[in-house]
């Protein structure tokens, strides 16, 4: 540290804080990070059978694939390029995080890459499959009894341990570069060049912070795309109700049981004014469309890619109805191996009071007639 300088009338103030050893560790926790990046290959686009008379496609960007399995390696990857590039993560300094579940084990990935204590900031009932991955990549898991205490509770760990909050609901709309630079949405364009209908109608992507509809949003109004975006949101969260009311300030008293999407308040980095339309997915639609989406491509996902693909199932029997021809994207956010003990217990749903058979019955009933029909509960 340099040393106080005494002011002399007319002298020049100058400090210097450069620190050679701290700037040769960022370098090399850098390129680590991009490394990962050059690693990885792109995410795959699934189709989803749809009849061929109805002259639309469905697709699924298959997040799962990514090296943490879920679409939040993206995320972490950004969060923590914009953490060392503004000097915020220091070397033996622990990265904090608030976060039910794919976040903090694809933050922990990255901080275990570069050789920094990680700890996650979680909802105790988190599942216990997403506590083992966090742990198996070096992790430590805080848990606190209500899902609203997790940002004072991250705040107070940093400054107890000198640690960084990485705050994904804050930085998230900010540290991804929404112009392109391969990021979820330039990605899905460059993929859709050589299909039937490379620009698509619709994209739906759900909330957890509201980066990934941020970012998908912007990218496709700097393109200058006609393309529309639908964010669906599950029961117990406030995106819809804020977004619909205009009330940034909306809360709701219990949390989401679709782990990794909706909030109990607006997040800083949903970005209300971007977004053309919103749905509010019961969470048994939710459990509902993944086990379809099983039946249909033989993959088990998350409940988050169930709310997005009944929307996007809603969204494809209005242009039936309408005659129109198009695509529709959403997204396989995360591998549902993680929730065997929820989405696809039958104890659980029992638990929960959920019941989905009117759900799965009305889906059945679109594939088959091109009919949306209100699920009779």
């Amino acid at each position: 540290m340099s040393t106080p300088q005494t002011p002399r009338p007319g002298a020049t103030l100058d400090v210097d804080h450069s620190d050679p050893d701290y700037r040769t560790w960022l370098k090399e926790a850098v390129r680590r990070v991009q490394a990962d990046a050059n690693r990885s290959a792109d995410t795959h686009l699934l189709r989803f059978p749809l009849p061929e008379k109805w002259g639309i496609d469905l697709y699924l960007k298959d997040e799962s694939t990514h090296p943490t399995g879920s679409l939040k390696h993206r995320l972490a990857r950004s969060l923590f390029l914009y953490g060392l590039c503004n000097g915020w993560i220091r070397p033996g300094r622990p990265v904090i995080e608030a976060s039910s579940g794919s976040t903090a084990v694809s933050e922990a990935y990255f901080a275990k890459l570069i050789g920094v204590p990680f700890i996650a900031v979680m909802p105790r009932t988190t599942s216990a499959e997403k506590i083992r991955l966090i742990e198996f990549h070096g992790g430590r898991c805080h848990f606190v009894d209500d899902s609203r205490k997790m940002y004072e509770e991250s705040a107070r760990l940093a400054v107890e341990t000198g640690g960084h909050y990485m705050d994904q609901f804050t930085y998230a709309e900010r540290a991804t570069d929404w112009r392109g630079n391969n990021n979820i949405a330039e990605s899905v364009f460059r993929q859709l060049e050589l299909e039937r209908f490379p620009e698509p109608t619709w994209i739906v992507a759900t909330a957890g912070t509201g980066g990934t509809s941020a970012t998908i949003a912007r990218y496709v109004h700097y393109m200058q795309y006609d393309t529309r975006i639908c964010v669906a949101d599950p029961e117990n969260s406030c995106f819809f109700e804020g977004w619909t009311t205009g009330d940034p300030d909306v809360t709701c008293d219990c949390g989401s049981r679709i782990e990794g999407i909706g909030r109990p308040r607006m997040e800083p980095s949903f970005v209300p004014g971007a977004i053309d339309r919103m749905m509010k997915v019961p969470d048994a639609a939710s459990v509902a469309a993944v086990r379809a989406l099983e039946q249909a491509i033989g993959r088990k996902a998350g409940g988050s890619t169930g709310t997005g693909l009944w929307s996007a199932l809603k969204i494809i029997a209005e242009m039936v109805a309408e005659g129109s021809r198009g695509s529709v994207v959403t997204l396989l956010c995360d591998p549902g191996d993680r929730y065997l003990d929820k989405y696809y217990s039958g104890t659980w749903l029992k638990e929960q009071g959920l019941d989905i058979a009117p759900y799965a019955a009305a889906i059945d009933a679109l594939l088959a007639t091109g009919v949306w029909a209100a699920p009779q509960r």
